[in-house]
């Protein structure tokens, strides 16, 4: 008997375990990407000295503090969409916008992020399907949301990267741990 119940216990420690699998793997993803992205993009920011906000890299490109100010609305945007709460479309016309000083705009970026970690910590897969209309009255849905949102934080960070090795500083994630 006292076997029967060891061979029991083992068959079921799988089962168990597979049960505790992720039942939420998508929102899981960017909510842990989140916290890496938030961490590089808010330093980067930081890293940038506040007299070079104003530079850029062509006449074509935006300066860098209208870089991070563009990301603290695109995260305004996407989490709002994503929490179901009001969100101001970015106004991408704006190109001189930022006059804002750096300290500023940091703050903004920092707290365009704490709205992202609060929307997101309300999410979970079962609410991807629900409707949502993106830029330009594109209709999506909140699977198309959390993935603009992901896939513009890997496009911001990027950018602002090269903004920094273009001033001759080395990316966040670049830097020796």
């Amino acid at each position: 008997m006292r076997n029967l119940l060891c061979v029991a216990f083992l068959l079921a420690v799988p089962v168990v375990m597979f049960a505790q699998e992720d039942k939420n793997p998508v929102t899981d993803t960017v909510k842990s990407q989140l916290e890496r992205q938030q961490k590089n993009i808010i330093a980067a920011a930081e890293e940038m000295p506040a007299d070079k906000y104003s530079y850029k890299p062509t006449e074509q490109q935006m300066t860098f503090g209208h870089l991070m100010a563009h990301i603290a609305e695109a995260n305004r945007f996407f989490c709002g969409k994503l929490s179901d709460t009001a969100a101001s479309t970015p106004n991408e016309k704006e190109e001189g916008k930022p006059t804002e000083s750096k300290d500023k705009l940091v703050s903004d970026l920092k707290a365009s992020f704490e709205s992202c970690s609060a929307a997101l910590s309300k999410m979970d897969d079962s609410k991807l399907g629900q409707p949502v209309t993106l830029f330009g009255g594109h209709k999506s849905n909140k699977a198309g949301a959390l993935i603009g949102l992901s896939n513009n934080w890997a496009d911001h960070y990027s950018a602002t990267a090269m903004y920094l090795r273009l001033n001759g500083l080395l990316p966040p994630s670049a830097q020796k741990k």
